[in-house]
């Protein structure tokens, strides 16, 4: 590797694991894709590939000490900037890199510049200049980063370079959010791979102490190292992940044109068909992507003119943009309540869901928010059969859920989320929540009634589901044992359910 000799502080990019190597004995099995995907089972938009991980390398260190055919400065739009990354390059390169510089006269902000390495191991270095963040000008923001990884890519191909070595662009002083700015970073590299993959041999991500965490998290949604790690980094993934080559996607910038230009619009029948018509191939650009009037069609719902396709339709519209948001947005403090979580199977192999009712303060948290969290976990499960297990227990009225709440969960969900559902155990019953669930799955939803047990016990409920296979909260064993007796590991089959 370019130049010989270099110092021994120098590390040669060659010795260091690729990300595909960091795979521990859990990933690391031997599943097939229809061991891992049933058929009906939503595959990730970043598949695993065991060569293009080979190609990523996540090192913690200075990116200045790399020794590989190119490595990337952050900096200014004259390129004079004072952060740690540019301050080590700039000692490590000698005086002759300034000097090279000022003939560059400044780059522009997502653009990429080259120049030599000089006393650097790496033969040439890649100047580029990040975006300044401010949230109300976020879309420029994430467009200027793509830009810089993009184009650093772009001129390394060009140039025929086998390896480059990133900084993290989005520098501290430009404040912009770490980890929003690593999604950028890490799928515009992940696609360009896909593409270009054939012309660079190695990437490697040089981070710091502070941006490795970041880093080690969000990786495997973009590069995930085996099949079970795709399937289990696809409910992270963000609602933006970019087209084709990770740019990211403006709604407001996707031009809607009419179905018909200039076509009379009395026969809606017509109308209604064409909504189901294939037109992927006229195109992938936003003005080629052709939809219906959705005001009109909106209003067409309203007059319940509307075929059951189109209606169908637009609930799915509907239902992506609760999708999208809800991956998108921190729901942070709602997770933290532990009021909704996976557990094991029961006893016909379908996974089960399980709400806490008592830890839902209802009266004291955004209800929208919980819906979108509800979306954001159930998402990847509902896509086969499963199962939920509603513990009402000790719940007080600042828990109850109203009935307008949950209508709308209902209305919003997409359809597989009723079709899947086989089951729902509703655990410790009151008699006002027994009335209130017969009032509400017969007058308000229709479909769920027959699928609503009421579980009395615990012993009840391990006649479908396998007590080892639920993890309790204590409360509800404690209740449980003090109302009906302490629970053991088998029972005979509940005539009840």
């Amino acid at each position: 590797m370019d130049p010989l000799g270099a110092p021994s502080q120098f590390v040669d990019v060659d010795t260091l694991p690729s990300w595909g190597d960091s795979c521990g004995d859990e990933l690391n099995s031997s599943d097939t894709t229809a061991e891992i995907f049933q058929d009906d089972t939503v595959r990730s938009p970043f598949l695993y590939n065991k060569d293009i991980n080979g190609k990523v390398v996540l090192w913690k260190g200075d990116v200045a000490l790399l020794n590989c055919t190119a490595i990337v400065n952050t900096s200014n739009e004259s390129l004079t900037d004072k952060n740690p990354v540019s301050e080590s390059i700039f000692m490590l390169a000698g005086p002759d890199l300034k000097e090279d510089l000022q003939k560059l006269k400044g780059c522009r902000t997502g653009e990429a510049k080259l120049t030599k390495g000089f006393n650097l191991a790496a033969r040439f270095i890649i100047h580029t200049v990040g975006p300044k963040y401010k949230s109300r000008y976020r879309t420029a923001a994430e467009s200027s980063l793509y830009s810089c990884y993009r184009n650093v890519l772009q001129l390394a191909k060009e140039q025929s370079m086998s390896s480059v070595g990133f900084c993290v662009i989005n520098s501290a002083k430009r404040g912009y959010p770490l980890e929003d700015a690593t999604h950028i970073a890490l799928r515009t590299v992940r696609r360009f791979l896909e593409i270009h993959g054939e012309t660079i041999e190695k990437v490697v991500f040089a981070v710091s102490d502070l941006e490795e965490a970041t880093y080690q998290k969000l990786l495997p949604l973009y590069f995930p190292r085996s099949l079970k790690e795709e399937n289990r980094s696809l409910p992270y993934l963000p609602a933006d992940i970019g087209n084709a080559e990770g740019e990211p996607v403006v709604p407001e910038r996707q031009i809607r044109i009419s179905e018909k230009p200039g076509a009379p619009e009395d026969n809606q029948e017509e109308e209604d068909e064409g909504l189901g018509v294939d037109l992927s191939f006229i195109g992938s650009h936003a003005f080629a992507r052709m939809e219906g009037d959705i005001d009109k069609q909106r209003k067409l719902i309203l007059q319940g003119q509307l075929s059951e396709a189109a209606l169908q339709k637009q609930h799915q519209r509907n239902y992506n943009r609760w999708l999208c948001q809800a991956r998108s947005e921190d729901l942070s403090d709602i997770a933290s309540l532990k009021a909704l979580y996976q557990t094991g199977v029961d006893n016909c192999g379908r996974t089960v869901m399980v709400v806490v009712g008592r830890n839902i303060p209802v009266t004291l948290i955004d209800m929208d928010k919980a819906l979108l969290y509800f979306i954001h976990v159930m998402d990847h499960i509902a896509v086969k059969e499963y199962v939920l297990v509603y513990f009402h227990t000790l719940t007080s009225e600042y828990n109850h859920l109203d009935s307008d709440f949950l209508k709308k969960l209902y209305d919003v969900v997409d359809v597989k989320y009723k079709r899947n559902l086989k089951a729902v155990y509703f655990v410790h019953p009151t008699f006002r929540s027994k009335v209130s669930t017969w009032f509400f799955t017969t007058f308000s939803v229709s479909g769920l009634k027959d699928k609503i047990h009421h579980v009395d016990s615990l012993h009840q409920l391990f006649s479908a589901i396998s007590p080892e296979q639920i993890d309790f909260p204590p409360f509800v064993l404690e209740y449980d044992a003090r109302e009906n007796g302490p629970y053991y590991t088998s029972y005979p089959p509940s005539p009840d359910l």
